[in-house]
């Protein structure tokens, strides 16, 4: 089954083949190991050796996103600063609430889906309220597709003297990034199942040592507090863990990041990731699919399509006849708009991306869809 959603993603069989073992995750054995898969992040995010730290956490991407928020502002009832957080998708609404859930202050800056908040809109919204401390934005908004230019929007928060927590979940490992370049970054958060091609199960913040010091306290939560584990290492050892870990999941994560290097790293990846982007977008519109994007505000991560406007047509029943097919696609949509999504990310390249496009010619000829009443 060639899986085309934005994570988890489809993986390498020696990828998968590294879960099949039994791992102590407190052995000395296995602590050098998960000392560098934390070094190597570390260089991975533009880190130093010594000023900035990986900080790993089991769970999701949201579990990451809240340990940061958590850690890095403190609740609104202790005097913290405000949370600006453009609203153009869905995980940028669900770095909200999660904010608002752990009694943060949030200010939202109203922006479309279908493009990229601009740094102006962000730099108005700076001046106009200094209380707000942070900026939280979503690097790859996977629900509809586009990327908010962090390295712009970092410029503009620097300027303004305040601080910046990035979602980079579907965006670390593909889309360039460096904390040397951006020291107004307070976290760049990822998980391992993107696009490092690894499973799921482990989150990572990338954060300057100095500002993860100073948060203690902040947190409210002993499971999402970043300065414990970061208080945790420095006590224990850098392999050490406060709580039993995924352990075989961060232990094939280290097999897909000894691969993420070998291929060539960050710019390997973009520009393979951007090839299949370029393959299916432009495929689907030679089969009468509609994308939700123009190509100028297209990410590399996943292209969505407008649902075809037919009688025949459902997204349960599409997906369906796709996996006939030997294609698993996501069965829901996070605009409001009906759309289609489709990933671009895992280990996938042109061959497979090929496949798809006859897979979805394939389930629309099945459900009596044809060109031109696609689009």
């Amino acid at each position: 089954m060639l899986l085309l959603i934005p994570g988890p993603v489809q993986t390498r069989p020696e990828v998968r083949a590294a879960m099949a073992v039994d791992i102590a995750p407190w052995d000395n054995d296995f602590a050098p190991e998960y000392i560098a898969i934390r070094e190597t992040l570390r260089d991975v995010a533009g880190g130093i050796a010594g000023r900035h730290v990986c900080l790993p956490l089991q769970g999701a991407g949201h579990f990451i996103t809240e340990a940061a928020i958590r850690t890095f502002i403190p609740a609104a009832a202790a005097g913290g600063g405000k949370l600006l957080i453009p609203m153009n998708g869905t995980y940028a609404e669900r770095m909200a609430r999660l904010a608002r859930e752990a009694g943060r202050t949030v200010v939202e800056l109203p922006a479309p889906d279908s493009r990229g908040v601009t740094p102006e809109a962000v730099a108005a919204a700076l001046a106009a309220d200094p209380a707000i401390s942070h900026l939280g934005v979503v690097y790859s908004e996977t629900g509809s597709g586009i990327v908010n230019d962090v390295p712009a929007l970092g410029a503009v928060v620097r300027a303004a003297g305040r601080r910046m927590i990035v979602d980079a979940v579907s965006a670390f490992g593909a889309l360039p990034f460096s904390l040397q370049a951006q020291p107004e970054v307070d976290a760049v958060l990822f998980t391992s199942n993107k696009c490092i091609e690894g499973l799921p199960g482990i989150g990572f913040a990338i954060c300057p040592a100095e500002r993860v010091e100073a948060a203690a306290g902040n947190a409210g939560s002993w499971s999402f507090d970043l300065a414990d584990v970061y208080s945790t290492a420095q006590r224990a050892g850098w392999g050490s863990f406060r709580f039993t870990p995924a352990v075989q999941a961060l232990h094939a994560f280290g097999v897909a990041l000894d691969i993420f290097i070998a291929e060539g790293g960050q710019p390997a990846r973009l520009a393979r990731y951007r090839e299949n982007c370029r393959i299916l977008y432009e495929g689907g519109r030679a089969l009468g699919l509609r994308p939700y994007l123009d190509w100028e505000n297209q990410g590399p991560v996943i292209v969505l399509f407008h649902q075809p406007e037919h009688p025949d047509f459902t997204l349960q029943g599409f997906v369906d006849a796709l996996k006939r097919r030997g294609v698993l696609i996501s069965n829901f949509h996070n605009t409001a708009a009906p759309t289609m999504r489709i990933g671009c990310i895992g280990h996938v390249g042109p061959d497979e991306m090929r496949f798809a496009l006859g897979a979805l010619r394939g389930a629309l000829e099945e459900l009596g869809i044809r060109q031109r009443d696609a689009a």
